[in-house]
């Protein structure tokens, strides 16, 4: 098994772990530094056993809140999942008819018709203005 020093508060520690597990331990070991040196700063200094204690509680408080926030996380995926669910058991919705006007087609091609005559009609007054004398000709 085996030693690993580790440095909490500004204290050394030699603890034994798992192999493979110092990583792990090394992580933990600076989750705690972290709060112990905190509270040194904040209190200043303090026996060993209430440093472990107050760090280790507030680690504790942090992990806590932590868990609350992932139960309300899981429940939340899970209420999304049951309405993903019952939406994709209700299938495909029904389609909806819609009906579009259509223009008649004898209508169109009126329409087209007196275009064609209006565009004939505006030639012919183009040309005759066209040939028209001027009025500073009078």
């Amino acid at each position: 098994m085996p030693q690993v020093e580790i440095s909490i508060g500004g204290r050394t520690f030699e603890v034994a772990c798992q192999e493979g597990e110092e990583h792990f331990l090394h992580t933990a070991a600076n989750m705690l530094d972290i709060e112990a040196t905190s509270l040194s700063t904040q209190i200043g200094r303090m026996p060993e056993s209430r440093m472990l204690l107050m760090s280790g509680l507030l680690l504790a408080d942090k992990t806590a809140a932590l868990e609350d926030k992932v139960r309300d996380a899981e429940r939340q995926a899970a209420d999304l999942q049951a309405q993903l669910e019952r939406i994709e058991g209700q299938g495909a919705p029904n389609p909806v008819r819609v009906e579009v006007p259509v223009v008649p087609t004898e209508v169109t091609d009126t329409l087209a018709e007196l275009a064609a005559r209006a565009e004939a009609l505006a030639d012919t007054v183009e040309d005759r203005f066209a040939q028209a004398p001027s009025s500073a000709e009078y």
